[in-house]
């Protein structure tokens, strides 16, 4: 059952990607899955809650890895180099669902906004956090204002859906080492380092 409401997802981001969400049925749907409307109805109350899933698949993804990061790594340092690793490779693992979610974002039925909402200020709040204890211990830049330190790394790592692609130049992994070298260089008081943290250098350091 679970390998069909898999498929019911993935046919709708195919059919929601190429016509629109408003111009896809959930008879084309059914169709295109191989299943019946019985099926579709067992996984699914209506093609808004189908929406919503998929959004739901990804920002349920990268809270459960930030709160691994925090649970996992003491040092903020460490925390927040995890968070945005994770937080970029979702782009990657979930990049169907991430444009298809964007594209038609003005359709999704208000019974499922404030769940919506509700798990993205959960996101934003714990990259704040992490944010507020490194400033409070003694290892971010103590000037910087938390909450738009918070909204500058994820408006810079949400940009990805304008612009990444897997063909492109350079890996997922390449530039979230770039991303979490260019917030830590913001975020460090100085670009010693921190003691007790393990600072390779990227994978770009040394190029010309």
């Amino acid at each position: 059952m679970q390998k069909l409401r898999e498929e019911i997802i993935q046919t709708a981001l195919k059919l929601f990607d190429a016509q629109g969400f408003h111009r896809v049925s959930v008879n084309q749907i059914v169709k295109e899955a191989g299943t019946s409307k019985g099926g579709f109805y067992h996984h699914f109350q209506s093609k808004d809650e189908l929406l919503f899933v998929i959004h739901d698949t990804f920002i349920t993804y990268v809270l459960k890895e930030a709160e691994a990061a925090t649970e996992t790594h003491q040092s903020p340092v460490e925390q927040i180099q995890e968070i945005i690793r994770s937080f970029v490779h979702v782009f990657d693992l979930y990049q169907s669902h991430i444009t298809v979610f964007y594209q038609e974002s003005n359709y999704v039925d208000e019974t499922f906004e404030d769940e919506i909402n509700r798990k993205r200020d959960q996101f934003k709040d714990k990259v704040i956090a992490v944010v507020k204890r490194g400033q409070e211990e003694g290892e971010f830049r103590h000037e910087l204002p938390p909450e738009i330190t918070g909204m500058a790394i994820l408006g810079m790592v949400n940009w990805l859906n304008k612009w990444y692609r897997r063909e492109g130049s350079h890996t997922i992994e390449e530039i979230a080492e770039v991303f979490t070298d260019l917030v830590l260089h913001f975020l460090l008081p100085g670009h010693g380092g921190v003691s007790g943290v393990e600072q390779r250098p990227p994978f770009f350091y040394g190029k010309k």
